[in-house]
């Protein structure tokens, strides 16, 4: 399959300085059926609404972990959008380590829907150290559910952002640091009685995450990471679908993040960014429609 690698970055591409920020975009291959888990459209859609940010520069890497070994030079931040688990980019080979110096040096990290799960064999521990959240099999649960936001809390992420309520695969129940240090929930809803319903082993969650939804316990299913080190993380886990980007709330907050990551100071009401029709589906990989089962 062919690698694509496009840069976009804000005005002239002579206009831009050593000065800027410098946000690198990995997205995932293919998977999933038409309109789901779409890396490439997404990271592409979000790396042009950053093209409204003066002082930033963004790079996208399609179709996995980047071939260049150049690609991570002088990023300020790293967005992974990307299947997980096993297969998830971070996890192959070497790229922990990789990963490993910048984040020391406090490259920021940003792991949007699946891309948020790495292994507890493998990954779990420096999620923790560098986004500080991780969707944890036995543990945590991926429904499909309408989450109602509410009420935001006041970060550098959600400003210009205001209550929405939108159905995607929300994970929650996740996996944090012992008493939640260094983390800002950004997103947090109470999930209804049919998200503990599924009943196909990992993805089930456990008795503590039914628990806590019958008693109505608000769930975080996004969130800002300060690391000890300086660096920043951000976790979101939404995006499935990629309809939900057309939700400019949605996108807002993501776009925030991603900026807040990099250092770069949010505007007052957040990245302004308009999306059409058009930009949602014209980067869409070429997929099979999913049969039915």
């Amino acid at each position: 399959m062919r690698r694509l690698i496009v840069g976009i970055l804000f005005g002239a591409a002579l206009s831009c300085s050593a000065a800027d920020k410098k946000v690198v975009f990995v997205a995932g291959r293919p998977s999933h059926g038409p309109g789901e888990h779409e890396h490439r459209n997404g990271c592409l859609l979000l790396s042009s609404c950053l093209g409204n940010v003066p002082g930033v520069t963004s790079v996208v890497y399609s179709n996995g972990w980047p071939q260049d070994p150049n690609a991570f030079d002088d990023a300020a931040t790293i967005v992974i959008y990307s299947d997980g688990g096993g297969g998830h980019p971070a996890l192959q080979g070497d790229h922990l380590k990789q990963l490993e110096p910048l984040m020391a040096k406090g490259v920021g990290l940003a792991c949007i829907h699946y891309a948020t799960e790495p292994t507890i064999e493998k990954g779990q521990q420096e999620f923790l150290q560098w986004i500080g959240g991780a969707f944890e099999i036995n543990w945590s649960v991926n429904p499909t559910w309408t989450a109602n936001f509410k009420e935001l809390p006041k970060h550098p992420a959600t400003r210009g952002v205001k209550p929405f309520a939108i159905k995607d695969e929300w994970y929650f129940h996740l996996r944090f640091p012992e008493g939640m240090k260094g983390v800002t929930p950004l997103l947090s809803a109470v999930p209804d009685q049919s998200t503990t319903s599924r009943a196909d082993g990992s993805h089930e969650g456990n008795p503590a995450m039914r628990e806590a939804v019958k008693r109505g316990d608000p769930q975080t299913v996004s969130w800002a990471f300060e690391r000890a080190d300086g660096g920043r993380g951000f976790g979101f886990t939404g995006a499935h679908y990629n309809k939900n980007w057309d939700e400019e709330n949605f996108r807002k907050l993501v776009l925030n993040a991603i900026v807040w990551t990099a250092k770069v100071e949010v505007p007052a009401e957040g990245i302004q960014c308009q999306v059409s029709a058009e930009d949602l589906v014209k980067n869409l990989d070429d997929k099979e429609p999913r049969k039915k089962k």
